[in-house]
C-alpha cells in the first residue's frame, strides 16, 4: 500500500529523485528584479521593492495596509505589542501550530492558553473557544478577566493551518463579545479564502510568513496586515527602530525593533507575488489529483478543503488511522526517495509550555497521532 502511494508521488513529479516536502519555484522575474536591486545599490531595508511588495500584497488581499518584516515571527511579535498585550497578559491560542506561535507570545512575557481546534479544519474551534471563557471568564471593566488565574486575556490568535482556513468569521464574534482582540496567524494561508474574503483580514491586525518552505518565498521575510491606518503607522515605526523622522539626526522616541524586510527580500516577492494565483491553482490541482488517489486507498483519508473554503493547499496532508499506521507511513516513505513529515507536537506538551492553562484538547491530541503531511511542491506543469 505504501509502495502504491511513493509510486504515485514519483510520477506526479516525474522524477526518481528525492522528493522534497516543498521546495520554492523561480520560475518568473526573480533574478531579473534582484540584479535591478543590487544595481540600485538599495538592498537593505529601503528601496522601490520593499514599497512595491507592501503595495501588490494589500491590494491582493483586499486590505488597505501592509507592513513588510524580517520574518513571519517578528511580524506576529509585533502583532502581538500593536494588540496591546504585556507581561502577564493572557492569549489564546491552538495547540496544533508551530512553535513561532507560541514564542512570539513568550517574547511579551504574557501567558499562552490552549484551546481545542476543529477537526474539519486543524484550525482553533470557535465551539471549544466559547465553552473555554464561559466556564473560566468575565467582563470587568471591559476586559477579559480570567478567574482561574486571575489575568487578562488581551488576544486570540487562531491559525488557519496547512492553508486551510479555520472558522474565523465565528472566531471573530466571539472575541468582540469578549473584548479580546483577534489576531491572525495567516502564516501558511495566503491565498486562501473563508466565504470568498482573504484569510488575515478578519481580525485587527495579521500576520503572514515567507520562510523558504513557503507558498511564495523570500528566503525569509514576514507581513503585516490590517485595515486600520494608526496600527499600520505604528508597525513601520517600530519595525524600523522606532526613528524619529529627520535628515540627519538619529533619535528615537521608544523601545524599537530592526524588523524590516530588506529590499533584497522584497525583490524575491515581486517576483513571487506574480506568480501566486498560478502557484494556488496548480497546488489545487495537485489536491485534486491526491483526492482521488486515496479515494482508493484504504485506511488512509486525503485532508480536503473545509466548508466555505477556498485553500491554498500549502501543505498537503493525510489521515492515517493511528499513530502505529503513521509511524510506518513515515518510515517507508522517507526510506524510499519521498519526503514525508508528522504534524507538529502539540505546544502544551513543549517543555516551555508545559504548564500552560487548557482546555480539553481531544481533537488536537488526535490529529497530533494520525496527521502526515506529503510532498506539495508545485508542479512544473501547467506552470507559467
Amino acid at each position: 500500500m505504501f509502495q502504491d502511494v511513493v509510486n504515485f508521488i514519483k510520477n506526479i513529479y516525474d522524477t526518481d529523485e528525492f522528493i522534497s516536502l516543498h521546495e520554492p519555484r523561480f520560475i518568473g522575474h526573480e533574478k531579473q528584479y534582484l540584479n535591478d536591486c543590487i544595481d540600485s545599490t538599495f538592498v537593505s531595508s529601503v528601496g522601490k521593492f520593499v514599497d512595491q511588495f507592501e503595495q501588490i500584497i494589500a491590494q491582493k488581499m483586499g486590505i488597505k495596509y501592509a507592513v513588510a518584516t524580517s520574518n513571519g515571527t517578528s511580524a506576529l511579535h509585533m502583532c502581538l505589542i500593536l494588540a496591546d498585550v504585556n507581561s502577564n497578559d493572557e492569549v489564546i491560542t491552538q495547540p496544533l501550530t508551530f512553535i513561532a506561535t507560541c514564542n512570539a507570545i513568550t517574547y511579551i512575557g504574557a501567558k499562552p492558553i490552549f484551546v481545542d481546534v476543529d477537526l474539519d479544519t486543524m484550525g482553533l474551534s470557535p465551539e471549544s473557544l466559547e465553552a473555554f471563557l464561559q466556564q473560566n471568564c468575565t467582563i470587568e471593566d471591559g476586559q477579559c478577566h480570567n478567574k482561574t488565574t486571575g489575568r487578562i486575556i488581551k488576544a486570540c490568535i487562531p491559525m488557519h493551518t496547512f492553508g486551510h482556513p479555520c472558522k474565523i468569521d465565528e472566531i471573530n464574534q466571539i472575541c468582540q463579545q469578549w473584548s479580546i482582540c483577534l489576531i491572525e496567524d495567516a502564516a501558511e494561508s495566503l491565498g486562501s479564502t473563508y466565504k470568498g474574503q482573504h484569510t488575515g483580514t478578519f481580525g485587527k491586525i495579521a500576520a503572514i510568513s515567507f520562510n523558504g518552505n513557503k507558498i511564495i518565498t523570500s528566503g525569509g521575510g514576514g507581513v503585516i496586515v490590517t485595515n486600520n491606518e494608526e496600527l499600520a503607522k505604528r508597525a513601520k515605526h517600530l519595525t524600523t527602530t522606532a526613528k524619529m523622522p529627520h535628515k540627519w539626526e538619529f533619535d528615537h522616541d521608544e523601545i524599537g525593533y530592526n524588523y524590516r524586510m530588506p529590499n533584497l527580500n522584497a525583490a524575491l516577492l515581486v517576483a513571487q507575488l506574480e506568480q501566486l494565483a498560478g502557484f494556488v491553482e496548480n497546488k489545487r490541482q495537485l489536491a485534486v489529483r491526491y483526492q482521488q488517489f486515496f479515494a482508493g486507498q484504504e485506511n488512509i483519508q486525503f485532508i480536503s478543503e473545509p466548508k466555505h473554503c477556498r485553500s491554498n493547499y500549502w501543505l498537503q496532508s493525510v489521515l492515517l488511522e493511528n499513530r502505529e499506521q503513521r509511524n510506518q507511513f513515515l518510515d517507508y516513505t522517507n526510506e524510499h526517495g519521498v519526503m514525508t513529515r508528522p504534524i507538529w507536537k502539540l505546544m502544551n506538551k513543549v517543555r516551555m509550555f508545559k504548564n500552560s492553562q487548557c482546555a480539553n484538547l481531544q481533537n488536537s491530541e488526535y490529529l497530533e497521532q494520525n496527521i502526515v503531511n506529503i510532498s506539495s511542491s508545485v508542479t512544473m506543469k501547467g506552470v507559467s
